[in-house]
Formats: structure tokens, sequence, C-alpha cells
């Protein structure tokens, strides 16, 4: 009992001493605004290693990826959206399996773990969850080839929680194009603006990250309620085609919308960028020959991928969290500062220097402090713009369950 007794003691000093030293370069001011607002995050890739890797258990410090409670919590997040993705390759009834199989996981997680999260599904209920000292436990799927081009599917998915569509991911679907893959509708087809009208009446946001410039405009002209860019950043300072335009962005802004700015160091840095592209056919043969050796074990494949990845990155140009403030600083110049929030793709992506992960969050409190940002104004960025547009299709889909 006493050994016991003695190694949660080293435990929970071990933990405060990460907190602190994660607080040191953070002032009082700083640290007081973030416990403040209400922080949210609409994009993070945990929910596949909470599916795939038995040993990986979100309650416990984890010495890989980006997320887990202990740095949720060091970190401040109030609201996580758990990203239920897969590659948009894999179609039909197998889909529909795997998306049921990931929401099962953000659901047990959060059911095992009952005094750190709770489950959302309206901007109420984060606010709720904050005052309860909780955080809210939320999802967002990441490709319209989930719902096998069936409304009926987009419906269940709702019902089970599901708050936002992205509309497509890396390949277009058979209704909308995607900003990575060959073209099929010439932007949105009839089906798929049917699909924007009943994601309205249903309250579920629509996603326009990973969708092409054409299907963005189209989805402005059907939506009638503001709409998200989950995890996307500025194509003005990073000029790849998963990023958004000034003028997107100005057409977001006027709908209502917000652009949450994503952490991937291939989306802000032109220099990384670059570099990225000279090496991009080595680096996707690499990767194809992964997939083929660990076909049948998922979290070996995941394991060896992210691997190669930070080897690769290792020898690139170094991307630094001040990327991240530059694309915010950015977005709020041209959109507005009631358009801009964060949408990280941790455990997704590559994370810059000074945001490894989501205990580092309170950074960028931090930096838009020091760039002169007022704290309503970082307080909306750290999620209440995103608050107001959860807000904004709820009311929407009460009105147009009436029309």
């Amino acid at each position: 009992m006493r050994a016991f007794s003695f190694i949660a003691f080293l435990t929970c000093l071990l933990a405060g001493s990460v907190a602190l030293s994660n607080a040191q370069d953070i002032s009082p001011r700083a640290q007081k605004l973030h416990k403040r607002a209400i922080v949210v995050d609409t994009h993070i890739d945990v929910t596949q290693r909470m599916l795939f890797e038995k040993e990986f258990d979100l309650a416990k410090r984890d010495a890989k990826g980006h997320t887990d409670i202990p740095r949720m919590k060091e970190g401040g997040l109030d609201a996580i959206f758990f990203s239920i993705y897969m590659a948009g390759t894999v179609t039909g009834p197998e889909a529909v399996k795997r998306s049921l199989r990931l929401i099962d996981s953000v659901l047990e997680a959060v059911r095992a773990n009952p005094n750190d999260l709770v489950l959302a599904t309206t901007a109420a209920e984060i606010r709720k969850a904050k005052k309860q000292h909780k955080i809210a436990a939320l999802m967002g799927m990441e490709g319209g080839h989930m719902i096998d081009d069936d409304l009926r599917l987009l419906r269940m998915y709702a019902a089970l929680g599901v708050r936002y569509l992205t509309l497509t991911h890396g390949v277009s679907t058979n209704w909308a194009d995607s900003s990575t893959g060959e073209p099929k509708n010439n932007g949105l087809s009839d089906f798929g603006k049917d699909a924007i009208r009943e994601l309205n009446r249903l309250g579920v946001m629509v996603d326009v990250s990973h969708i092409s410039d054409k299907t963005f405009y189209d989805v402005l002209e059907v939506t009638k309620a503001p709409v998200i860019a989950s995890h996307s950043s500025c194509r003005a300072i990073c000029n790849v085609p998963r990023n958004m335009t000034d003028d997107m962005l100005r057409a977001l802004a006027k709908n209502g919308g917000v652009v949450q700015i994503n952490y991937h160091i291939g989306f802000l840095s032109q220099e990384y960028a670059d570099a990225s592209a000279a090496r991009r056919d080595e680096q996707r043969a690499n990767i194809a020959e992964i997939q083929k050796q660990y076909a049948n074990d998922d979290a070996r494949r995941r394991e060896e991928i992210d691997r190669l990845r930070r080897e690769s990155a290792a020898s690139m140009p170094k991307v630094t969290l001040d990327k991240v403030i530059e694309h915010i600083d950015h977005a709020v110049k041209i959109a507005g500062v009631d358009h801009v929030g964060l949408g990280s793709d941790f455990d997704g992506a590559t994370m810059p220097v000074g945001m490894e992960d989501v205990s580092k969050l309170p950074r960028i409190t931090e930096a838009l402090l020091k760039k002169g940002y007022s704290e309503k104004d970082i307080e909306k960025i750290l999620g209440g713009n995103l608050l107001r547009v959860m807000e904004q299709n709820e009311r929407n889909t009460r009105v147009m369950g009436h029309m």
C-alpha cells in the first residue's frame, strides 16, 4: 500500500512538473484568459488511435501522438470534435461499417471517462460542460463518402451525434468535388445540393474543408446556414489547394461562417510545402510499400507511416508556432475576427515546433495577446465564433423544421 501511494505521489508530482513547465512561458494574464475562455478544437484525429490501437488509452498520458485527456486538461481544451475519418477510397457498406465503429469508439470513451468527458451535440451543452469542468466530446464526419449517397444515413449519423460533415476528403465523391481529387461533378451535383439542404434541416454544420473551389462556391449558393472550414488555413501564405483564398475567406465571412485554422506544417509554410512537393513521389512510394506490407495490421501501418513522416519532417525546413499565428492574423484581417477559429488536425498531421501537442494550446492565447489582440477577440477565436455558428445552425433547423 505504501509502495502504491509513493508511486501515485510520484505520478502526480511528474504531472504537476509537466504542467508547470508548459505554463512557465505563459503570462498570468494569458493563463487567466485561457482558463476563462471556452476553447474549441474542431478537428482532432485521435479517434483512429482509439479504435485501432488496443494499447492506447485516452485517459492516460501517452508517449506518442498529440492528444489524451491529461494533455487536454493541461491545454485547457474545453470541447473536442473527434474526427470520424477514413480514406475516401473506402466506400459503400464498408465505409458505413467503419464509420459506425469510429462513432462507437467516441461514445465508449465518454462512457469510460464520465468524470472527464461528456457527450455534447449543442452549443448549450458545450457551455454546460465548461461549467461542470468537463471536456465536451463532439463528432465531425470527415468525408461525404460515408453517407453512401443516401440521405437516410445522413439522418442516422446526425441522430448518433455527428455535428458536421466534411463533404469530401482527398478524392471526389459522387456528388461533390475534392480540392485534391479528380473532378466528377463540376462542383456540387443535384444530390449534393439536396445533401446541403438536409444538413441545414438537421442542424448539422456543412464543412467546406477539403472541397474544390467550385464546390465551395456552389455550397454557399445553396446553404441557408453558416458553414465552417473545420481545418483549413490561408492560401495567400501557403499556396496549396487545401487552403482558402482571400476571396473564399471573404465569401465565408459574408455567409457568417468560420475558418478553423489548421496547424499542419505543410499548410502553414510555403517553404515547407515546396520542399515536400519536391520529394512527394518518393514519399508516396514509401507509404504505398508500408500499406502493402502491413495491409492486415491497421495499428502497425499507422505507426510506420507516422515514423516515416517524422523522419522526413526532421530533414525539412523548420516551421514554428509563429506560422499558426500568422495564418490566424491573416484570416482575421481578410474575413474579420468574428470568422476565425482553431482546427488543429492533431493526430492527423505534422505539428510545428512550439505546438507539439494539445497541451500547448495556451501558447496561442499568449501569442495573440502579444500581437495586441483584445481579450474579447481572443475568446472569439478560441471558441466563441464556433459556438455562434453552432447556435445559428441550431436555430436554422428549428425554422426549417416548420417549413
